[in-house]
């Protein structure tokens, strides 16, 4: 070893890798490295808009990536160049990518890394960092139902650790011992807060005594180091599957970006980890031991030097995306069409909750591999005893008890779809999902639209007021979805169309929030098909037809509006029943609106922001001319839901239909 080299403190060990792989290693190496340096180039010419720098973090990026077969998953974040170089994705594609280019691989959409694809097996960072750790868990998760021998590895920064995702997906990957491999690069800094002000444990590797999780310290800059272990630790899971997690030690020799500067660290560490630079240490080293020789280094360099110039060229040269609205629409869902499952003759009468329950049962056969999840559904069958008896028929891998922690197990279910398998997940109570709220709204939604990854996951929710639950377990909160693209919301009032729209919410490759009021559970019985059928989304139920007003509802509220109704058998009305908010079924709407003159709009959520308002939004825009009265809109006072009955009975919007209604007859 040379005298550079030890001062460094960089002590590399062969052990017994061949010439040609040290080689391979350095090539590797290298290539993250030169295209960084002509990236800041190109970033003060403004040819590109952003830049993460990984430059001094390179050896952990590509060694891990070395570590693993091509076929396992790799989960990096915006300082792993050396992940989609060492994968051999074609340079052209991650300059059109950068460049906002349709040869990239979100035709334009999202930047830098924040895209994945399943023929390299990458799946790439969103912004809010924490959620890709739950999303390994699931990958996984997958690896263990197909009883596949692989593992899956996920980075994550030393900031990054201080979410709560982290420490959730850790848990869960401890008590499912799920194969993944946790990778902190703890580089000192989360952006400009140094680590003193991030954790108070000694090392990072620490936290996995908490967690029963194998922990291990490695040295992030000495490739070799990284290589062999990470290898090693990979064969072993792969035969002894469980998580690891691994911190490694390094430093980032420029700012979180390129506009955040290095001010804020200390010249002397600036120049105390230049010294431990992964590249010019490894260089050195192979010197020192007579595998490369300055031929060859030229070579190399040259060799990649034209990769990357003509690689840019070609980037340089490819079209500008022209913007095309249609292309945009139609890319925030993927296509489905529903090949509709007729019902058979025979009728059962059943409760709206067992319709669900069969709904749930039924879809498990149709989809031989499909994963339900949720607190407490396995052994004892769920709070409300849907999932009953499921355990038994379909066993453990596919009913699985979660810990409580609803941001890692959505996040989870995001894994299972990028890993080609279907699941439901239980809200135990539609209150419960604000705790998972980030990755449904950010992951889940966006992931089609981004890189054409469909989110093949369904949440129920468990929801409504009626039940003197207070606060936190009445909440019938749809609208904070229905605001976001990418989501299909499902709200059905009776048992027919609660069995019929779970099973074609599990056919839907796209993500479905499936509310099931709890107030219909036990109360409302009807006539249902005994064998797997689909109702197609975007269609409501027009329940009655009239010419006097047009009454729109959904959930309880359908039932609210039917009992004043049969109080007042001299309004005829159309009564349409929404079933699916998310898509909505306008045309229904606007032509009973069209006809009668008069609409009145019911939800049980809050007026301020509910979904009645946008209803009444368009139907003003679209029906203008045909009113003979102003829209109404009746829904629950604008306060959080209370617990004692007779409080619970003045919030809600049913104590005020009827008043509405007649007053909105009579205008």
């Amino acid at each position: 070893m040379s005298l550079s080299a030890s001062l460094n403190n960089i002590h590399y060990n062969r052990q017994d890798i061949d010439n040609e792989s040290l080689i391979r290693i350095y090539k590797n190496l290298l290539k993250p490295r030169m295209i960084e340096e002509k990236m800041l180039i190109l970033l003060r010419q403004g040819k590109i808009s952003k830049w993460f720098s990984g430059i001094g973090q390179e050896a952990i990026a590509v060694g891990v990536t070395m570590s693993l077969t091509k076929d396992e998953y790799i989960l990096p974040m915006h300082r792993n160049l050396g992940v989609f170089t060492t994968r051999e994705i074609p340079l052209s594609r991650l300059f059109s990518q950068w460049q906002g280019k349709a040869s990239g691989f979100t035709k334009g959409r999202d930047r830098s890394f924040h895209f994945g694809t399943q023929e390299f097996k990458i799946i790439g960072m969103i912004s809010h960092l924490g959620p890709q750790l739950g999303v390994a868990d699931g990958i996984a998760l997958a690896s263990l139902i197909k009883t596949k021998k692989e593992v899956t590895a996920v980075f994550t920064g030393e900031g990054g650790t201080s979410e709560g995702d982290f420490h959730e997906a850790l848990n869960v990957a401890a008590v499912w011992q799920l194969p993944v491999i946790f990778c902190v690069e703890n580089n000192g800094y989360g952006l400009s807060t140094p680590t003193n002000e991030q954790y108070r444990c000694e090392h990072i590797a620490d936290k996995g005594i908490g967690y029963g999780i194998e922990s291990h310290i490695i040295d992030g800059n000495n490739i070799l180091e990284v290589y062999s272990k990470v290898s090693e630790l990979a064969q072993s899971m792969r035969e002894n599957q469980r998580p690891i997690l691994l911190e490694f030690k390094t430093f980032r020799m420029r700012g979180h970006e390129e506009a955040s500067g290095t001010k804020y660290v200390p010249q002397e560490l600036m120049e105390t980890w230049a010294l431990k630079d992964p590249v010019v240490n490894y260089e050195t080293f192979l010197k020192d031991q007579g595998v490369l020789t300055l031929e060859l280094e030229a070579s190399i360099k040259n060799d990649i030097t034209n990769e990357i110039n003509s690689h840019l060229k070609m980037a340089f040269e490819e079209e500008a995306i022209v913007p095309n609205k249609l292309n945009e629409l139609n890319d925030v869902y993927k296509p489905f069409i529903d090949s509709e499952v007729n019902a058979n003759s025979e009728l059962k009468e059943i409760r709206f909750i067992d319709a669900i329950s069969q709904g749930l049962d039924q879809s498990m056969e149709v989809h031989k591999d499909l994963v339900i999840m949720g607190q407490d559904i396995a052994e004892y069958g769920g709070a409300f005893k849907i999932t009953e008896g499921f355990l038994e028929k379909f066993g453990k891998k596919r009913v699985r008890n979660t810990p409580i922690c609803e941001s890692s197990i959505i996040e989870v279910a995001m894994g299972l779809s990028i890993s080609g398998i279907k699941s439901v997940v239980e809200m135990q109570f539609a209150d419960f999902v604000s705790s998972g709220f980030n990755p449904i709204v950010n992951y889940l939604a966006k992931s089609y639209y981004r890189w054409n990854q469909e989110a093949d996951v369904v949440v129920r929710m468990p929801c409504g007021a009626g039940m003197s639950a207070g606060p936190f377990h009445s909440q019938t909160n749809e609208a904070w979805f229905t605001k976001t693209p990418g989501l299909k919301v499902v709200y059905p009032a009776f048992p027919y169309d609660a069995k019929g729209l779970l099973a074609t919410s599990i056919n839907d490759p796209n993500p479905v929030l499936f509310f099931e009021h709890k107030g219909l559970y036990r109360s409302i019985r009807q006539e249902v098909p005994t064998e797997y059928y689909t109702i197609p989304f975007g269609k409501a139920s027009l329940i009655r037809t009239g010419n006097t007003v047009t009454v729109i509802a959904y959930g309880a509220a359908v039932h609210w509006a039917l009992e004043t109704l049969d109080a007042h058998k001299d309004i005829q009305a159309d009564v349409i029943d929404l079933r699916t908010l998310q898509p909505l079924d306008t045309d229904t709407i606007f032509e009973s609106v069209n006809k009668t003159g008069r609409v009145i709009i019911l939800h049980e959520d809050t007026l301020f922001g509910g979904i009645a308002s946008d209803i009444s939004a368009m139907i003003m825009e679209n029906c203008f001319e045909n009113l003979d009265a102003p829209v109404k809109r009746v829904a629950s006072m604008e306060t959080p839901i209370p617990f004692i009955k007779q409080l619970e009975d003045q919030y809600l919007s049913k104590n005020n239909f009827e008043s509405a209604l007649l007053d909105l007859i009579i205008y």
